[in-house]
């Protein structure tokens, strides 16, 4: 159905200052003087052969049909406005940015964006390493990086590792994370092989406090007891603020770290990092997908959704079948 419609900018004028009651306030959000509104204002009142607004001396009220209108002409400008968002988004996607603990990054998400490519070669992706994306409720603040602009085209995205309370943005679980006991194959041999729970008590044990919640963090005084270790001093060793020194400490010879399974999954494939025993600790933080709701529809960011979760069920489907296979 075709309609007569007033002009757009009569319409905008109107609902300005039916929110404010002022025409003044109206000018200052549009950029324009008083008089312009109070003109549009008119316009649009000669248009419909009916007043909108009963003008007192020192306020605006909405006449009956004033106030029947204002619903549906706020309606029409969002929806209008949105269309348009829409469009400009089609033609200009501008960067997707991903904002991603430093280990999870190296360790887990770069090894699979050749997937990810294959499969959208056209996309631009800025990964960006960041502490800020562990154990921070802040949301909003993992997200600050550089001059990110959502009208630009810009869709910055988190993946984050916490408790899953993210109000504000749309979240997807990825996976939790079990800790295993992990070291260089060179600790299987020699003079204290690696054999039997129990000969951790002769190597260096190395301690990743990333998790700076003592009480998530996995630790191996919590290893030990599942394991029936007993007489070990777990406290000793060093420590590393960051999960990939604790690896590369591992790698390198230095001891035994506790590491998150499937960061290390790739290093032990791989023959330069060995996990002697079946013991895992669990801890109660699990990765998490976050989008901000007002650009969670936006094609790049459905589209790395939707390669994100496939990578995520593709490692657990290889997982359920390497323990049946054990």
């Amino acid at each position: 159905m075709a309609y007569r419609l007033p002009p757009l900018n009569a319409l905008r004028a109107f609902e300005a200052a039916a929110r404010h009651l002022s025409f003044k306030n109206a000018a200052r959000e549009l950029c324009v003087t008083p008089t312009a509104i109070s003109h549009q204002i008119k316009m649009l009142e000669d248009y419909l052969g009916a007043e909108l607004f009963h003008r007192l001396t020192r306020s605006l009220d909405l006449t009956p049909e004033g106030e029947a209108m204002l619903p549906k002409v706020r309606e029409g400008l969002e929806c209008f406005g949105a269309a348009v968002e829409k469009a400009r988004c089609s033609q200009q996607e501008g960067r997707l940015i991903v904002v991603a603990p430093p280990s999870f990054a190296a360790r887990w998400l770069v090894p699979r964006l050749k997937r990810l490519y294959a499969l959208e070669p056209g996309l631009v992706l800025h990964l960006v390493g960041s502490l800020n994306a562990i154990e921070n409720e802040e949301a909003e603040a993992t997200l600050a990086y550089e001059s990110v602009d959502l009208r630009e085209g810009d869709s910055p995205l988190a993946i984050c590792f916490g408790n899953g309370d993210y109000p504000g943005f749309h979240v997807d679980r990825l996976f939790a994370s079990d800790y295993i006991a992990v070291c260089s194959p060179k600790l299987l041999e020699g003079e204290r092989p690696l054999r039997h729970p129990v000969d951790i008590r002769h190597h260096i044990l190395i301690h990743d406090d990333t998790i700076t919640n003592e009480r998530a963090r996995p630790s191996w005084e919590e290893w030990a007891r599942l394991a029936g270790v007993t007489d070990v001093n777990t406290s000793a060793g060093p420590h590393f603020s960051d999960s990939g020194l604790a690896l590369t400490a591992a790698i390198d010879g230095l001891g035994i770290a506790l590491a998150s399974k499937p960061l290390a999954a790739a290093e032990i494939a791989a023959g330069r990092l060995a996990a002697p025993f079946k013991v895992a600790v669990q801890q109660p933080y699990a990765y998490y997908l976050l989008a901000p709701e007002a650009i969670s529809g936006r094609p790049a960011v459905e589209t790395f959704r939707r390669w994100l979760i496939g990578e995520v069920e593709a490692m657990k489907e290889l997982s359920q079948l390497s323990r049946a296979a054990s």
